[in-house]
């Protein structure tokens, strides 16, 4: 198969996709609560992933994931339809994410990091070493990102950790796609003199 084939089909994927998501849209909002189960199905366990990156808590992604289908739900005649189903419950589910670590202002330490995955202190395994050394790496990038301000914060978990393109990006914070390029290059800036800041002061 050819690649303008192959490209082909994955545009008219893509296609069929939209047009099945619409159709469930439609029958959700004729009062069909099954047409919404199913798109809670198809979305919600990308959602809670992504949800889990933004907090590092399970059990706040899980609360940020159910807030956004329960406002989704309700809110549903609003939903435009000039992006994904996803990205729009997305970014409910972000905001909700992001009020909840300040509420609790959660903070994942490499202890717990080490429990969830039943990691034991000592030992000579070097694949325990160098898990150790990547939870310890990760639990810093977290450190330094939670003192940036929330503005640099939202827009380095939707790039960094969630991998959205720049045009989902803008979508989702409501911005241009210049001022997501400039927002994250002075953003990633910050973030390294944080982590250095932190490696300093270690």
């Amino acid at each position: 198969m050819g690649l303008a084939a192959t490209k082909s089909g994955i545009g008219r994927l893509g296609v069929q996709r939209a047009f099945q998501e619409s159709e469930l849209i439609d029958r959700a909002l004729a009062g069909d609560r099954s047409a919404f189960a199913e798109l809670v199905r198809q979305n919600q366990d990308r959602l809670f992933a992504s949800m889990l990156q933004v907090t590092g808590s399970p059990e706040e992604a899980e609360e940020a994931s159910q807030e956004a289908f329960i406002r989704a739900f309700v809110k549903l005649d609003t939903f435009q339809r000039n992006s994904q189903f996803f990205t729009w419950v997305y970014r409910i589910a972000f905001n909700s994410a992001l009020t909840l670590r300040r509420k609790k202002k959660a903070r994942v330490s490499l202890d717990q990091l080490r429990e969830e995955s039943g990691m034991e202190m000592g030992g000579d395994d070097d694949g325990v070493d160098e898990a150790m050394l990547r939870d310890e790496r990760v639990t810093l990038v977290r450190r330094a990102i939670d003192t940036l301000t929330e503005e640099h914060r939202k827009i380095l978990v939707l790039r960094e950790m969630d991998e959205f393109a720049y045009e989902e990006i803008a979508e989702i914070l409501e911005i241009s796609i210049g001022t997501v390029r400039s927002r994250l290059s002075r953003a990633r800036r910050q973030l390294k003199l944080a982590i250095e800041s932190i490696e300093k002061g270690s």
